[in-house]
């Protein structure tokens, strides 16, 4: 099966706390768990990258693949694997310290042109950042949406190695973007500082959705003619790993199973139908977080509830 969904960007390890000196190796990485997520959940998807021949990139090519993924777009390289080392806080929120000189997903080349059959394409977090590899995805970025395909943005702000110039980058990136997709604390540090901006500056720029997960307050969308809020999921948390990605490849799933994957589509959306999106965003990423580690459901884990 053709994927109808594309998602660029890095494949990682997280090394996540298990003891008082102990870590324990999870597969990651912001566009790595969107293209699980997707595939997870039953709708057709490839996977953009570069990934090393090393042990860790021989797994995340192996769980790619067992998540339904297409990984012909994956370039394959000596280059070792980028490294999260991943501290959790008492409410279960997650911060990283990366290891990522010289590490394969940086090093991509651009993939050519892509399958006709790709209606959309996913874009965000470390990817965009550590050249050379962020100015091939931003390229790409810029042609798949000249291209007429649907474009979804992550910024996933990492503090610790996000420059302050991202900042501007980001809001050159804005006018090839039909949805945003962010957390509050990345709307936070997008405002900062001169080259500062807020939502309502993000749609007059033509963004056509703003996403935004409020931890357990719960999920909202803002578009140039409508804002809906629906509330979180009360459920154990076992930390928030991956949460904001699965609500990311959620959405992708539920437009293409809604078919509702294009620009034109989305920007029709009504507030009902945002209502049923982002419900069911929701419900997919409460399983995420009641699990260590990014573990997105599968499509059998949310049937029925």
């Amino acid at each position: 099966m053709c994927p109808t969904i594309t998602v660029c960007g890095e494949a990682l390890v997280d090394l996540v706390p298990t003891g008082a000196q102990t870590f324990g190796a999870r597969l990651g990485g912001g566009p790595f768990n969107v293209a699980v997520t997707v595939g997870r959940l039953g709708s057709p998807v490839g996977f953009c990258s570069r990934i090393s021949t090393d042990p860790f990139g021989e797994q995340l090519i192996a769980a790619l693949t067992a998540s339904g993924v297409n990984v012909e777009l994956v370039q394959r390289g000596p280059e070792p694997t980028t490294l999260a080392v991943t501290g959790i806080d008492p409410d279960g929120s997650a911060r990283y310290t990366f290891y990522a000189d010289g590490t394969a997903d940086r090093l991509v080349t651009g993939p050519g042109p892509l399958p006709e059959s790709v209606a959309a394409v996913s874009f965000g977090t470390l990817s965009l950042v550590f050249e050379p590899g962020a100015s091939v995805y931003a390229d790409l970025l810029c042609r798949s949406h000249d291209e007429g395909r649907l474009t979804v943005l992550d910024p996933n702000i990492r503090p610790a190695v996000f420059p302050d110039d991202y900042r501007r980058r980001f809001v050159d990136l804005l006018s090839a973007v039909d949805v945003v997709k962010v957390s509050d604390d990345d709307v936070y540090w997008l405002g900062q500082g001169l080259d500062g901006t807020t939502p309502e500056q993000w749609l007059e720029r033509g963004v056509a959705a703003i996403v935004t997960t409020h931890g357990a307050d719960g999920l909202s969308v803002r578009t140039p003619r409508l804002h809906v809020q629906v509330p979180g999921r009360g459920v154990p948390v076992a930390d928030t790993i991956g949460a904001g990605d699965t609500v990311h490849g959620a959405l992708l799933h539920w437009f293409a199973d809604h078919e509702l994957l294009s620009r034109t589509s989305v920007a029709a959306l009504d507030g009902g139908q945002w209502q049923g999106a982002l419900e069911f965003a929701a419900r997919a990423a409460a399983v995420t977080v009641s699990r260590p580690g990014a573990d997105p459901p599968w499509a059998s884990q949310l049937t029925g509830d």
